[in-house]
């Protein structure tokens, strides 16, 4: 009985604050079990906890936590005139079956921290004392021998009053390469060089060291030229430091393929690379730079690409509502709208999907949820999901700040006004045009109080729109009008379109734990991207005119590794629809699809439609699929598969769009048969329509022998073709 009252005291009496030095439930022993693994979701931070002991995850809620150890079980777990008989140390230790196994052993401070804890009362301190506000790891950036093989990550504690506490003891450090190990106290080791981000988390706040182990290269020189551009000082920066010499520039005719292709996603003619080649002008690679951005297949190509992560697709915006968007997007990008403004337009939309193009964004995304991560995935490139039923574990945003980005969404309303879709079972089909308009009533609740809530931008803890605010230009307002992410997040993805990768990614996970390979490269673009007016010409110019850029694919021995620091250039495949299209254009075979006009290129198709049993020449549609084009069911340009498939290698070697580019009789080989060309001339064309460049000597020598000895030239010269069809040279972006 004494027990039962001692207990019912220590829950129900105002808990006293800690004296200096003595362990406090906030910060200290909320932190041991952290650390301890015990409120992840594998334990007892679980949906249904383990064991009968349910912890918040991660720690989010403590004083959930605190009730769940003092008071449930028969407020056996903790036991303040019994310390060592408490389950919450018997188990921890070993002494008793714990599913766990041993997370302290009975000398560690962890155990020490619990024990004292409990031995003084195991008060909830609450709000009592400072509060952390921060995390700092030591180092932050950090460049290291890999011959020293280990270093060692400090961490240390802001609080609100501003003391400062080393928590290395008490915080958690997560290794984000398998190459890298790290102690529960911070050391890190390496076995070879490598680069690594240290997650380090204490209570609520994380952070990150960046570590690079690098190679001894005692007799490492830089030998770049002084850099003119910001990008190549930036870069060049980095590289330096990591003892990485960039690799040379590409040649001309790397140049000319790569930039047609990055640009617009079609190959350069025959006669326009003979013509860059011969070109003399030491300044003929800016102004090629010009002259793409100006060709109209610069909207198709840009065009395609934000089709494909606004959800441009025929299920749930119909075959009009696909056509009126993907027009209107493609009219964006022929006018160079800024993208702030192109996003403001889509964020805003109201009205009828078949009359105001950007509404079609709302008609497949029903929920307030879906709504408000796909905005922050498109618009902020950041991932909300993980906050949705509970505080993110990776990044600052929490549950309140989920539902908060939400409410923004509450009150879009649909009103059908026709829906004749085929499949009369499936509501996720809409075939007819729909009113996208707000109601004043409507809210998102909160999924734990029930309280209806506010919409509330990121990082603000101050309401963003009163009662009858039109909410969706508030957030359009905000997005388009200098956030802190929107120009980071835009600069990354024209970076990563056109350098293979982004500075962060994914291009859409900006988060603490996901830092960029170059920060002060991407705040540099991020500026120059506001400076210009969300000009999303002058960023790709910007990126095509540097150095890093227009480096050759060819590692050397100290970047053969490297990914991250453009110090050569990515090689990566053709896009799906710019491959089909590279073989027709090669070939002189026109592609065909189901309802598009004849000369239609894959690039310019506004959705993919479905397969129908009977429509004539599929062939198309079903290299696309094959070749990873997405059917833009996530608004996420993860969707897009690049992985190579043993059907995309049967595809290209005997597969119907191959064998009809190849055989048909008028193509590029029947019509220069026709003219009565040299073999010579006819390898020159091959070349230079497929690889933009000429054949080499052997080249040459070889092909040319078997052209000129064939008893058939025509199968000669189709066996030619489908060799440089087939060749790794076309297949990639180098």
């Amino acid at each position: 009985m004494g027990r039962c009252l001692l207990i019912a005291a220590l829950c129900f009496a105002m808990p006293a604050y800690a004296s200096a030095g003595e362990p406090t439930y906030r910060n200290d022993v909320m932190a041991v079990l952290s650390r301890g693994g015990c409120n992840l979701g594998t334990c007892h931070g679980n949906l249904n906890g383990k064991g009968g002991l349910k912890l918040s995850l991660r720690g989010e809620n403590s004083d959930f936590d605190h009730r769940a150890l003092t008071r449930d079980a028969g407020a056996r777990r903790v036991l303040v005139n019994d310390p060592d008989s408490s389950l919450i140390l018997l188990k921890a230790a070993g002494k008793v079956p714990h599913e766990g196994g041993v997370r302290y052993s009975v000398a560690s401070p962890e155990y020490a921290i619990l024990r004292r804890w409990i031995s003084r009362g195991a008060v909830n301190d609450g709000d009592q004392g400072p509060k952390l506000v921060g995390l700092k790891a030591t180092p932050s950036d950090a460049i290291l021998p890999a011959s020293k093989g280990t270093t060692r990550v400090s961490a240390q504690a802001i609080f609100a009053d501003g003391t400062k506490r080393d928590v290395s003891g008490l915080a958690v450090f997560e290794s984000t390469n398998f190459k890298a190990d790290v102690s529960r106290d911070g050391d890190v080791t390496v076995k070879e060089p490598s680069e690594t981000t240290i997650v380090v988390r204490y209570l609520d706040q994380q952070t990150t060291a960046r570590l690079a182990f690098i190679p001894d290269r005692p007799n490492f020189r830089w030998n770049e030229p002084s850099a003119t551009h910001y990008i190549d000082q930036l870069v060049g920066e980095r590289l330096r430091a990591l003892t990485m010499q960039p690799s040379e520039l590409c040649s001309d005719s790397e140049f000319i393929r790569r930039v047609h292709l990055d640009v617009l996603g079609v190959l350069p003619g025959p006669q326009e690379t003979r013509n860059f080649l011969a070109d003399g002008d030491a300044n003929k690679r800016a102004k090629l730079i010009d002259a793409v951005l100006a060709r109209p297949e610069y909207a198709d190509w840009w065009a395609l690409k934000w089709a494909d992560v606004l959800r441009v697709e025929e299920k749930s915006l119909d075959a009009k509502g696909v056509k009126v968007f993907h027009g209107w997007i493609r009219k964006a990008m022929a006018e160079n709208r800024p993208l702030n403004e192109f996003a403001r337009d889509i964020l805003a939309a109201q009205g009828s999907t078949y009359q105001v193009a950007p509404a079609n964004f709302y008609r497949a995304l029903r929920e307030p949820n879906l709504r408000a991560e796909a905005a922050g995935q498109v618009f902020l490139g950041i991932r909300m999901q993980c906050a949705k039923c509970h505080n993110h574990p990776f990044d600052r945003w929490t549950q309140d700040d989920y539902h908060h980005l939400a409410a923004f969404f509450a009150r879009i309303k649909y009103r059908i006004v026709e829906n004749n879709r085929r499949d009369k079972l499936d509501s996720h089909e809409f075939v007819g045009d729909q009113v996208v308009h707000q109601d004043d009533v409507s809210e998102v609740k909160h999924p734990v109080t029930g309280d209806p809530l506010i919409p509330r931008v990121l990082g603000e803890k101050r309401a963003a729109a009163k009662e009858k605010d039109d909410r969706l230009k508030r957030l359009a307002n905000w997005v388009a009008d200098g956030n802190p992410f929107f120009a980071k997040a835009q600069a990354n993805r024209v970076w990563a379109h056109m350098m293979g990768k982004g500075l962060v990614d994914p291009i859409d996970d900006f988060r603490l734990t996901n830092p960029p390979t170059n920060e002060a490269l991407l705040d540099a673009l991020a500026r120059d991207f506001v400076e210009h007016r969300y000009d999303m010409k002058h960023m790709i110019r910007t990126i095509a005119n540097s150095r890093a850029y227009q480096r050759s694919s060819r590692p050397n021995e100290t970047n053969a590794d490297d990914e991250d620091h453009a110090s050569h250039a990515l090689v990566r495949p053709l896009q799906a629809e710019a491959l089909l299209d590279a073989i027709a254009q090669v070939a002189e075979v026109p592609n065909v699809f189901p309802d598009q006009p004849a000369g239609t290129r894959a690039v310019q198709i506004p959705s993919l439609p479905s397969l129908r049993r009977g429509a004539k020449a599929q062939e198309s549609l079903r290299f696309l699929r094959t070749f990873g084009k997405p059917e833009r069911l996530l608004t996420c340009e993860c969707e897009r598969q690049q992985d190579t498939t043993l059907n995309q290698t049967l595809t290209l070697i005997s597969g119907e769009v191959m064998n009809r580019a190849i055989s048909a009789e008028k193509n590029r080989v029947g019509r220069l048969l026709e003219g009565k060309t040299s073999p010579n001339a006819m390898l020159d064309e091959l070349f230079l329509a497929g690889l933009s460049r000429l054949p080499t000597d052997s080249e040459r020598q070889v092909l040319g022998g078997r052209f000129a000895s064939a008893d058939d030239k025509r199968i000669a010269a189709e066996d030619i073709l489908w060799g440089i069809l087939n060749s790794k040279e076309f297949l990639l972006r180098r």
